[in-house]
């Protein structure tokens, strides 16, 4: 063996059994680079040259990629593989790990698909690839499970059917193998980035207005849940406020006081979920 791991052989053959007999590795372990072809002079010959390492695998590729890729982010992290047959797992260790998994994962699901791509460069059979960060994975299909659970009731005791916030498809396969065989039906609907999941009991009442259950607490807040209006369902009219001119208000505008408050309670509540 020479320096840097490079190795010499009458073929190419030669050389790469005297890699294999230095580094302790078989044919199958090992990753070689040619630096030199053989060659046959008229007085003598040029020995083949090449540089001989032991091949990483998919997983530790796809792992030092992630860790390069993060700190190119501006991200200080560890990515570990663990490899089985058909599945590499990707385990990220950062202290910011917010900024790696991003707001509802979307970070994390790029990180995990580019992983894939990497992994699978040069393979026959196709490997998937799954990356986590701090057990992010489980804690968000436990949430997605939940809401599924809850929206499955809804649709069952109202009769109608319930229109989920758009998820990517990774969300939407949690929720319909959630509710396999629960009762109601699930299909997804809509075009992607807002692709949807539809609930949809055996009672569904076609007439009736599907209920769109999973909206964030913040469009609650000071609204009276209600996109752009003021708790009263309409858009534009104002609710009475304290400082306001007139010594009293109408009754329409006591109403939207009222609204207001009930709506701001919901979007403050931890039970506001159960109420959307």
């Amino acid at each position: 063996m020479e320096e840097n791991n490079v190795f010499t052989g009458k073929t190419r053959e030669e050389a790469e059994n005297n890699a294999c007999l230095a580094l302790g590795l078989t044919r199958e372990e090992l990753e070689t680079e040619v630096l030199e072809e053989g060659k046959k002079k008229l007085f003598g010959s040029v020995k083949w040259k090449i540089r001989a390492t032991r091949k990483v695998s998919d997983g530790v590729r796809a792992a030092r990629y992630v860790e390069g890729l993060l700190n190119v982010m501006g991200v200080k992290a560890e990515c570990t593989a663990e490899e089985e047959e058909d599945l590499i797992k990707l385990l990220i260790d950062a202290e910011d790990s917010k900024r790696v998994i991003g707001k509802h994962g979307e970070v994390l699901e790029a990180i995990q698909c580019l992983a894939g791509a990497v992994a699978n460069i040069g393979r026959d059979k196709y490997v998937k690839v799954s990356a986590d960060c701090r057990n992010y994975r489980k804690q968000r299909d436990e949430a997605l499970a939940d809401l599924a659970h809850r929206a499955a009731k809804k649709a069952m005791e109202t009769g109608r059917k319930v229109m989920l916030n758009p998820m990517n498809p990774y969300e939407r396969r949690i929720i319909h193998s959630t509710l396999g065989g629960s009762g109601v039906k699930t299909l997804s609907a809509g075009k992607e980035p807002m692709r949807y999941v539809e609930i949809i009991p055996e009672n569904v009442d076609e007439n009736a207005r599907p209920i769109k259950f999973g909206a964030t607490e913040k469009r609650g807040r000071g609204q009276g849940g209600h996109a752009g209006g003021n708790g009263n369902g309409k858009r534009g009219s104002k609710p009475f406020r304290k400082n306001d001119r007139r010594s009293k208000p109408a009754s329409g505008e006591k109403r939207a006081k009222k609204e207001i408050r009930f709506g701001t309670y919901l979007g403050n509540s931890g039970d506001a979920g159960k109420e959307e």
